[in-house]
């Protein structure tokens, strides 16, 4: 009878050890999925494209995750519960939000996903960085370098992962040299094709908006809509893309539905004071690796 007691008591264990390893190799499978389904690796290095303004600069990119996509309404309204958007879709990227939502946003979404945080928000100081007559937030807002939650990429990570990484072929978009095939712009986001001149009555019009995401060419890496469709937000202050530390309004990158194809290019840069939202601007997400 004892040594059928410890025959059980032996069995009993190995099974719940089993069970165990099952669920934790589960959760990790899971997570690769997730990072691998929803972000791509961009392999660093050197940039390659020979259009990108930091071209023969020695800038050196270290690897990192970015989203294949920009962010949308249903990823929005599952983390911080409410859609501030104008155009209204689950699939559409969520727009009308400033830079210091998006930083909310990815802390909070890190938290949920068991992530550490990368960002460290006061709310209660004023950032001394901040220049600007406009801007009435001035959160200071710093980061834990090594964290692994979500961030906003760097105004040079975005423009590297823009321009195809290492495996660029020097488009001068983000996956083509025709903005057409990979960008959503003021000519082909309402209900015809428009031509001539930029004109604001005849955008208006048209009822150009924002488009689901992934519905045009990808770029190199795979990655969607860097061209056009919104804005995106970049951590950076606007100046030396480099080494600038304070200013009077942040980086945004890349086209949108409203701008014109010079803006699609993936070297254009563009500012917006950190409190500013419009409904041409949103962001994608970024991870450490």
């Amino acid at each position: 009878m004892k040594k059928l007691l410890i025959f059980l008591l032996i069995t009993t264990m190995i099974s719940i050890s089993a069970c165990s390893q099952e669920k934790t190799s589960t959760a990790e499978g899971v997570d690769k999925k997730e990072i691998a389904d929803n972000f791509v690796l961009v392999k660093g290095g050197n940039f390659k494209n020979k259009k990108s303004q930091l071209y023969g600069k020695n800038v050196k990119i270290s690897d990192f995750y970015i989203g294949k996509y920009e962010v949308t309404q249903k990823e929005w309204k599952d983390i911080m519960e409410g859609n501030p958007s104008q155009y209204k879709g689950d699939s559409l990227p969520v727009e009308m939000v400033n830079w210091y939502e998006c930083i909310e946003y990815c802390n909070k979404r890190s938290i949920k996903e068991g992530l550490e945080p990368y960002y460290n928000i006061d709310k209660n100081k004023k950032d001394p960085n901040n220049k600007s007559d406009i801007d009435d937030i001035k959160w200071t807002v710093t980061i834990n370098a090594e964290a692994n939650g979500y961030r906003l990429p760097t105004e040079v990570e975005w423009e590297y992962a823009a321009g195809g990484g290492q495996d660029s072929k020097n488009y001068t978009y983000s996956g083509s040299n025709y903005v057409d095939e990979v960008a959503w712009y003021w000519v082909n986001s309402g209900d015809k094709k428009l031509d001539g001149d930029w004109y604001w009555p005849k955008i208006e019009s048209n009822k150009n908006q924002t488009k689901p995401i992934g519905s045009k060419k990808p770029n190199e890496l795979g990655l969607y809509d860097m061209s056009g469709n919104v804005r995106e937000w970049c951590w950076n202050w606007y100046g030396d893309a480099l080494n600038s530390q304070s200013g009077a309004a942040r980086v945004w990158r890349g086209g949108c539905w409203l701008s014109d194809d010079h803006a699609c290019e993936s070297s254009y840069r563009g500012k917006f004071d950190a409190n500013g939202m419009g409904y041409d601007h949103g962001f994608r997400l970024c991870r450490n690796k």
